[in-house]
């Protein structure tokens, strides 16, 4: 009786003791791994905003919209084009513009029905360093002054307005990857069919097309480190 007593014994002190064990590993395991990791931040909202946007030459002030309309030149070189700042963002940037043919109006052409033109007009969005992230193109025909988009302010025609306006609307959307802080709009190529025939236009200096309502929509990011 004494001895089977013992053996139970036994047994519950060897059981009390692998529990302990067990329980021992557990809490040593816990400790190696340390504190629970911590969640990432949630991605900022996104925003939408008019960006900072240098335009060399300005076309002028749309009397019925009251935007301003940019001339886009060929050319070859960013830093003489369009340049649309980026704020600090996480992830790519959205641009979007309207993107125009340039014509100028005449009255005695359009009452001689000799002012049909339809122009096609390209224009290339580059990084800063001159690389290529994607090309637009805008394509319309004009007849009638009906066709123009707005007539520009601060001209000496009738009522104040300049010949030259903007016709035909290409609502552009391009995708700027992360690495980009600013990108330039720069104009690659013009072509003209006219009743009296065609022409093409890439010389530097040549107002290719007429950008205008800029915009951008991007999550804000932190701001770039010093240095770089």
């Amino acid at each position: 009786m004494i001895g089977t007593i013992l053996i139970g014994v036994r047994r519950l002190a060897g059981i009390a003791i692998l529990a302990f064990t067990v329980v021992s590993l557990i809490g040593a395991s816990a400790s190696a791994q340390g504190p629970p990791a911590r969640r990432p931040a949630p991605l900022a909202a996104p925003k939408t905003v008019a960006p900072e946007t240098t335009c060399p030459f300005p076309l002028g002030v749309g009397v019925s919209s009251q935007q301003l309309f940019c001339d886009v030149m060929a050319g070859r070189d960013p830093s003489a084009g369009v340049i649309v700042k980026l704020p600090p963002h996480k992830g790519p940037v959205t641009l979007t513009f309207d993107l125009h043919n340039r014509h100028t109006y005449s009255e005695e052409q359009t009452k001689a029905n000799r002012a049909y033109a339809r122009y096609t007009a390209t224009v290339g969005v580059f990084a800063m360093d001159n690389t290529l992230i994607s090309r637009a193109v805008v394509q319309s025909e004009f007849r009638k002054v009906g066709d123009l988009v707005d007539r520009i302010g601060g001209g000496a025609g009738p009522g104040g307005v300049k010949a030259v306006a903007p016709t035909g609307t290409e609502p552009i959307v391009i995708t700027i990857p992360e690495a980009e802080n600013a990108v330039s709009i720069v104009g690659e190529k013009l072509t003209v069919d006219r009743v009296d025939g065609s022409a093409t236009y890439a010389s530097p200096g040549r107002p290719i097309a007429v950008i205008n309502n800029v915009m951008i929509e991007y999550r804000p990011g932190p701001p770039p480190k010093k240095g770089r």
